[in-house]
């Protein structure tokens, strides 16, 4: 992303202010002009405003933005915008990472990096070079790419159960137990672990519980309960 001589307009996207200043203050030393946007409190549509008002050419984005936003919605809007997106997050979730390179993001880089390998990173999509290692690159989108099979064959079984199954499962999810769902269900706690076998074996897991984690990962959502009266 060469821009000739001038500054580098780089914008940081960070929730936490002592990081965000340490960031800014080394960014700025490397002869860049920085910007922060506030992400307190903010929703994703609102910080996606305010970075694109200051038009960056790279903004620095963390994932973790609070309860209102998730970094990993900004990026596809961002890229889409002409803005190099580099990664800077605490995360430790491969699948994660790998959905940003997915959507746009040129580069990642762990939260506990050496301050070298950010302003490295900077350096490089300033002068047009890859943000990371090719190698390292291709194992995250790998990684992403893989749980998106795994979710989609996930949400095949899970249409495949019946209604109880799925009424079932949804009470799984919520932490109930086999004798509780019995005792609401009106039916014996042998019929529900009837229920529960038949729903791990149309998952393909072996216990409730990877049953309930499956559902999970899928997001998925069980049937709304009839109304009664």
């Amino acid at each position: 992303m060469p821009r000739g001589s001038g500054l580098t307009r780089i914008t940081i996207v960070e929730d936490h202010d002592l990081f965000a200043e340490a960031l800014e203050m080394a960014i700025v030393l490397q002869g860049h002009d920085v910007r922060r946007v506030s992400t307190a409190g903010a929703s994703t549509e609102a910080l996606l405003r305010s970075v694109l008002r200051q038009r960056p050419q790279i903004a620095i984005l963390d994932l973790d933005l609070g309860a209102a936003a998730d970094g990993v919605d900004l990026v596809r809007p961002l890229a889409g915008a002409d803005v190099a997106v580099i990664v800077v997050s605490g995360t430790t979730e491969d699948s994660r990472l790998g959905e940003c390179l997915q959507l746009g993001a040129r580069g990642v880089v762990a939260k506990s990096s050496a301050l070298n390998a950010i302003l490295g990173a900077i350096r490089r999509v300033a002068t047009g070079l890859p943000a990371m290692p090719r190698e390292e690159r291709d194992q995250l989108l790998a990684t992403y790419r893989h749980e998106c099979a795994d979710v989609r064959d996930t949400r095949a079984a899970l249409a495949t159960l019946s209604r109880r199954e799925s009424e079932v499962l949804g009470a799984l999810m919520t932490g109930a137990t086999v004798t509780d769902i019995a005792h609401t269900s009106y039916v014996s706690d042998a019929t529900v672990r009837t229920q529960v076998k038949a729903i791990r074996s149309k998952l393909g897991v072996s216990s409730q519980l990877a049953a309930v984690g499956a559902a999970n990962r899928a997001r998925w959502q069980p049937p709304p309960r009839p109304r009664t009266g």
